[in-house]
């Protein structure tokens, strides 16, 4: 019957050892008994022999970097490039040509909105246009209008002329002062006949 420990030491020494030539420094406990009353003692042992191993180790790295002054360098990586998958390259180049293709749509659409807005500026100006002339061509009508009227004396018209440039709502605000009994004067003096 073959010892479980020692299969098991051996099974992981297999496995690590493909792992940058890591060696397993515990020496096999040959022939110790699983359920024997030696079993503690050898395993304990061993672990300890392999302790006492690691500790001196590290004592003598220690004492050998104190003595020259300088610190153990760390570990270089390798500097091999690392050779992409064949579906990273095929995922990275159908996302530069999306990408590429949404930049063209971006630009396309960013032109048509740049004529749409250009063709709604010319009509706003345009429409602006014509109310500016519209607007002054009412204004100049009413005051030719106007100073017609202005020019035209009638006898006895005039508080009717001053009647018309007056305002007779009335509006009740609270800050404005009364004028009602000015209104009310205005009014008598127009249906007068002078």
């Amino acid at each position: 019957m073959s010892d479980p420990v020692a299969d098991f030491l051996a099974r992981e020494q297999g496995v690590l050892a493909g792992i940058d030539d890591y060696t397993l420094d515990v020496a096999p406990l040959e022939g110790a008994l699983i359920n024997g009353p030696d079993f503690v003692n050898n395993f304990v042992g061993a672990v300890d022999s392999e302790l006492h191993t690691h500790e001196q180790r590290s004592v003598d790295q220690t004492a050998t970097w104190m003595s020259t002054g300088t610190t153990p360098s760390p570990l270089t990586v390798g500097s091999s490039p690392k050779i992409e998958p064949e579906k990273i390259k095929k995922w990275r180049e159908d996302q530069k040509e999306v990408l590429e293709r949404k930049d063209a749509e971006e630009e396309k659409k960013k032109n048509e909105m740049r004529a749409t807005a250009k063709k709604e500026m010319s009509d706003w100006y345009n429409q602006r246009e014509d109310r500016l002339v519209k607007t002054k061509m009412l204004n100049r009508k009413a005051e030719e209008e106007f100073i017609a009227d202005r020019d035209s004396v009638k006898e006895g018209a005039e508080w009717e002329r001053i009647a018309k440039l007056c305002d007779f709502n009335v509006k009740n605000s609270k800050s404005a002062s009364d004028l009602s009994r000015l209104r009310s004067l205005l009014l008598q003096l127009k249906g007068r006949k002078e």
